[in-house]
């Protein structure tokens, strides 16, 4: 089983109905090929998690890269693991542009912003601390919309 983390620059401003087609599309053939993970998404840019079996995530990256919706992609990490952290999603999209203004701010103080946006990590525990934080942020009921 493997792990590949991957950051890019959208070409055009991000919305939660692009974002919402994205895992629309990819839903049915994840299942499929046995891929879990979570693609978050600002207003600028994708930081997106894909598990599974070396040949289909390797395939499905190398389909990210040549898509012209982005560019500056950055690879973080493609490891081999021993178990799935996204194993119960098949792929989970969140749109941090739609996060509460506290839970943004907590996550700009602890990760740091750029040009006014929440930073996606280039490490890859940074990046898995990131998105655990975010799960467990949204929860607190002070943080619910």
């Amino acid at each position: 089983m493997y792990r590949l983390i991957y950051k890019s620059k959208s070409n055009t401003a991000i919305t939660w109905d692009m974002v919402r087609d994205i895992m629309h599309s990819s839903k049915a053939h994840n299942d499929e090929a046995q891929v879990s993970g979570i693609l978050l998404a600002s207003n600028t840019h994708y930081l997106q998690v894909l598990e599974g079996p070396y040949e289909t995530v390797n395939e499905i990256f190398m389909r990210i890269a040549c898509d012209r919706r982005h560019c500056d992609i950055q690879l973080i990490s493609f490891s081999i693991i021993d178990a799935r952290v996204f194993e119960a999603w098949g792929m989970l999209g969140i749109g941090v542009f739609d996060l509460n203004k506290h839970l943004e701010a907590e996550l700009k103080q602890k990760y740091g912003e750029k040009n006014g946006e929440l930073y996606f990590p280039l490490e890859e525990w940074k990046a898995l601390a990131m998105i655990h934080d975010i799960n467990l942020m949204s929860e607190r009921p002070e943080w619910k919309k």
